[in-house]
């Protein structure tokens, strides 16, 4: 549906409302996302934190962090949680005694197995109704603005 169709005419458009959107969306897709995790006991950069030790196995904390777009302080408390939950346990890497490397447990296993997609759900009533190239589009636009802004030097 164009700009047009839907009482928009992008040559009065804001240009700020794109950034606005997207930050109102993520805000309501992550706590959607909570309230799918909620009644499994897990929020969701816990469930980042499985998702991420799933695939990728054991990992050390620091790269765990950088994997996950965490700072140290954030992720140490999400693991310590998890931890305490016998979701995860940590022990001292072999090669570096300085590093932790952080492992699922039997218990976080069977819970990630038991874990719906939450991001699938949400996107599934997120998308509901809409056009697969106006999504198509969607993508490009918060895709090429945001790879934009991430080269450009704001010095």
């Amino acid at each position: 549906m164009t700009s047009e169709k839907r009482g928009i005419d992008p040559r009065n458009a804001e240009p700020r409302s794109v950034g606005t959107w997207a930050k109102r969306y993520y805000y309501a897709n992550r706590a959607a996302v909570d309230a799918v995790l909620r009644p499994h006991g897990i929020g969701s950069t816990q469930w980042a934190v499985l998702h991420e030790l799933t695939e990728n196995g054991p990992t050390t904390q620091r790269d765990l962090g950088r994997a996950l777009h965490v700072e140290r302080a954030s992720l140490s408390g999400t693991v310590a949680t998890l931890i305490r939950k016998d979701l995860v346990h940590q022990a001292p890497s072999v090669t570096d005694q300085r590093q932790k490397v952080v492992d699922l447990t039997a218990a976080g296993r069977a819970l990630w197995d038991a874990l719906p997609d939450p991001f699938a759900e949400v996107r599934r009533v997120a998308l509901s109704g809409l056009d697969v190239e106006e999504i198509a589009v969607a993508i490009h636009v918060l895709q090429t603005a945001t790879e934009q802004v991430n080269q450009h030097t704001f010095d």
